[in-house]
């Protein structure tokens, strides 16, 4: 194993271009992972505080029977839960907030109909919900927020999606910077190679340097990317809570942990994979 080691190590020094390319492409990688992770991470918690803040509400046309449609709007596999409240309960909302609202009702009536209030398991069913709840009879208008329900979930869905794109095209580029890398190794030690399986080496035992060397720059770049990844986003998060604080940023180790011990992980399996694959694919070109 030493000797595999050294050889390693020696394979890492007399390729520094090939080693160095490889190792910063791998730690930009697994940074912009840990990024989206992250953000992943928080997307998720404020999609399930909007979750829990977002209600759809159905205004009920005099004389329906609030109580008939309470029972079929539960039965909607999206409502998470659903009250009925009465005109004069929702009147009585509204003067806690606004005490001239009791003298207006007063002169001209209450203007406030029997509304329905519907809860949905997740954001994305709010349109749904408040669709099928406006065609059921009785129904005179539905109001969910549309406005910023709708464009909150594109967003957050939006910049998901481009932050996984992106980290697919590094890791494409990463895989392809570690077979780079072995296959320069293995030309330069073509000669001795070729001696060695000569000699009765098995391919295990000219394989596992280049594959130590993998693991290594693996290694190194999970090592650097975390000691750059941990302070920036717990600086950025406690900017982010500072000036926004509506927003449900994560800072606490227990859950931060589990994912940054993840993005190290990868790194390591990332230069094991790569090394793997690509000391077997050109040890059989060289032979």
């Amino acid at each position: 194993m030493t000797y595999h080691f050294r050889q390693a190590l020696l394979s890492m020094r007399g390729n520094v271009t090939a080693t160095f390319a490889t190792l910063t492409t791998m730690t930009l990688t697994l940074l912009m992972l840990g990024f989206v992770l992250l953000l992943t991470l928080n997307v998720d918690r404020t999609l399930e505080q909007l979750e829990s803040q977002v209600e759809v509400a159905a205004f009920l046309r005099p004389g329906t029977d609030g109580a008939a449609l309470l029972t079929q709007v539960r039965s909607l596999p999206q409502v998470r839960g659903a009250t009925l409240a009465t005109s004069e309960q929702v009147l009585d909302e509204m003067t806690r907030d606004y005490p001239y609202a009791r003298d207006a009702a007063q002169l001209a009536g209450n203007p406030f109909p029997d509304t329905l209030r519907l809860r949905v398991g997740r954001v994305e069913d709010s349109r749904t919900v408040a669709a099928a709840v406006s065609a059921l009879p009785g129904v005179q208008d539905v109001e969910y927020g549309a406005g910023y329900v709708d464009q909150t979930v594109r967003t957050l869905t939006a910049v998901r999606g481009a932050g996984y794109a992106l980290v697919g095209l590094l890791l494409l580029g990463t895989l392809f910077n570690i077979l780079n890398a072995v296959r320069v190794a293995m030309y330069a030690r073509r000669n001795e190679i070729s001696v060695m399986r000569l000699l009765g080496a098995t391919r295990g035992f000219i394989r596992m340097p280049h594959v130590i060397e993998g693991v290594l720059l693996g290694l190194a770049a999970a090592a650097l990317a975390l000691a750059l990844l941990t302070p920036a986003y717990l600086g950025l998060a406690s900017r982010v809570q500072l000036f926004a604080p509506v927003f449900p940023i994560v800072q606490d180790l227990p859950t931060l942990l589990p994912i940054l011990g993840g993005v190290g992980l990868l790194g390591v399996l990332i230069g094991l994979a790569g090394s793997l694959f690509a000391s077997r694919r050109y040890l059989r070109e060289l032979e």
